[in-house]
């Protein structure tokens, strides 16, 4: 294994040190996942965009401070992370993964972004993703699909899968998502990697471009579940220009992430909810499960069963309101400020609202139409109490559900996914199969309450297979402990990280 090799394999949290103590510089890192990037794209096709000058200056600019400077910055500092394409970056193309957006550099940087560069860490570039995040496969990008990088005849999962593809094959060892329904720990569970949906208000969604905004929330992707904690310190935190925005400051994850490592779960009580198990479940998405759980148990935490049980009605009630908000959401992209714009044929009136129609009609995909006309239905004067009012209250009925819950247990635990990873064109033809993969992911959103997907081993298919963790709204450290102690004895039990079982063919010749 090359030393370019060596130093991409590494957990976020280890590349901080080796900054700290001078044994790495920041462009030798940035130029090392560059290199992998150049190798790996051809087949893994994470990236839409790549900055690699922008990265290489602000590593340069963090390498020139003083050792007191350095100090006082987060423990990532100086480590690089790729961004998925739904947060607005200056100066960088940012498009949502639509032709109606193609070519649009925004003139100012999400709350997100400004944290990061605050912190120096470096921007590698855009990540690809389901165009305007809806999707569940990273199959509805409007330029191209990314591959999973442990199969690259199956999809990453999605909308996220750009970012997890990105980090489970080593081209990043971070990176941003945005989650509404699961766009982040769904493909951390096709992708082997770590996805975490904070507390909805707990990150801030200024340049977040918006899909739906009562779901939407960004957060961490990584290899371990400290680098996820770390960089949820970074970018987390109260910002006066979301109105969403909750007026506290970052729960301490990373300390609880840390003490979840010594292996100690006395005292914690589990559940396991009734509703997310079993039937419908893939055999060996549900071993490695329970599996899982029985670990949890040698570690001394307490395991009931728990019964949600207006659970049955989330994915009803999540494709009424998403797809409501979408259509809300979306009505800007009318070509008249920015974007794309297509004019209507000669012989057809030259008015706006024609030129809207075509510049749509252009410039949204299949699945976002479908969404927007879903939600146009139920937001209409004849059936939003029926539809959308029914939804909201389905709705506070979940988060009624969660409350009772976290009255009775600590932390919630549930499989991520259904499914290990699917091939392309599995479920293209047939939407509800694929909304159905979100099954599991929907109600966290739908209560606003912070969610994790860790890997949980291999299923029979030799394929990655996720586990879930849901703690209490704004108590998200309660998740960190027990999901840093699994995925400590996790790895005991294989040996190593999931990813020594996964062919990486483009790190081959490295530096060689």
């Amino acid at each position: 294994m090359s030393d370019a090799n060596s130093l991409v394999q590494l957990s976020a949290a280890r590349m901080g040190e080796m900054l700290r103590a001078k044994e790495i510089s920041s462009r030798e890192l940035v130029d090392a996942h560059l290199d992998v990037i150049e190798s790996a794209e051809p087949s893994v096709q994470a990236f839409l965009k790549i900055s690699a000058d922008v990265a290489r200056e602000q590593a340069d600019a963090f390498d020139a401070l003083s050792d007191e400077d350095k100090a006082a910055l987060p423990e990532l500092a100086g480590v690089p992370i790729a961004i998925k394409d739904m947060i607005v970056t200056k100066g960088i193309e940012t498009t949502a993964a639509s032709r109606i957006l193609e070519g649009w550099v925004p003139p100012y940087d999400a709350t997100v972004i400004e944290r990061l560069k605050a912190a120096h860490m470096p921007l590698l570039g855009k990540t690809n993703l389901d165009e305007f995040a809806q999707g569940s496969s990273t199959e509805h990008s409007a330029f191209h699909n990314t591959n999973n990088p442990w199969d690259l005849d199956r999809v990453p999962g999605g909308s996220g899968g750009g970012s997890a593809a990105a980090v489970a094959a080593f081209e990043a060892p971070l990176a941003l998502g945005t989650d509404t329904g699961g766009s982040i720990r769904q493909p951390g569970a096709l992708t082997g990697t770590v996805g975490v949906k904070p507390t909805y208000g707990g990150v801030s969604r200024y340049g977040a471009i918006a899909m739906a905004s009562s779901l939407d929330q960004i957060g961490p992707v990584s290899r371990t579940v400290l680098d996820s904690a770390l960089l949820q310190e970074v970018i987390g935190g109260n910002d006066r220009r979301d109105s969403t925005s909750i007026p506290e400051p970052v729960r301490p994850v990373a300390a609880a992430a840390r003490e979840g490592l010594k292996g100690d779960l006395k005292g914690l009580k589990v559940g396991l909810i009734k509703e997310l198990q079993g039937e419908g479940f893939q055999p060996g998405v549900q071993a490695r499960f329970d599996e899982s759980v029985a670990l949890l148990k040698e570690m001394g935490a307490e395991v009931v069963e728990v019964s949600l049980p207006h659970l049955e009605y989330a994915l009803g009630a999540y494709y009424i309101i998403m797809p409501s908000e979408v259509s809300s959401n979306l009505a800007r992209y009318d070509g008249m400020r920015y974007g794309l714009r297509v004019m209507p044929p000669e012989d057809v009136p030259q008015t706006a609202a024609n030129m809207m129609a075509y510049t749509r009609e252009a410039g949204f995909g299949e699945e976002v139409k479908r969404r927007i006309i879903l939600g146009t239905y139920a937001l209409s004067a004849g059936y939003y109490d029926a539809w959308y009012g029914s939804a909201q209250k389905v709705r506070t009925l979940i988060i009624e559900d969660f409350k009772r819950a976290f009255e009775q247990v600590d932390v919630l635990v549930s499989p991520t996914s259904p499914t290990t990873a699917f091939r392309f064109g599995e479920k293209t033809e047939d939407p509800m199969s694929m909304y159905l993969n979100d099954i599991a992911t929907i109600p966290a959103n739908l209560a606003g309450v912070p969610a994790m997907s860790i890997p949980a081993g291999l299923s029979d298919d030799g394929l990655p297979v996720g586990f879930q963790f849901i703690a209490p709204q704004q108590r998200d450290e309660v998740m960190y402990k027990p999901a840093a102690a699994l995925e400590t004895a996790l790895e005991q039990r294989w040996q190593g990280p999931i990813w020594q079982d996964m062919k990486t063919p483009w790190l081959d010749g490295l530096n060689k």
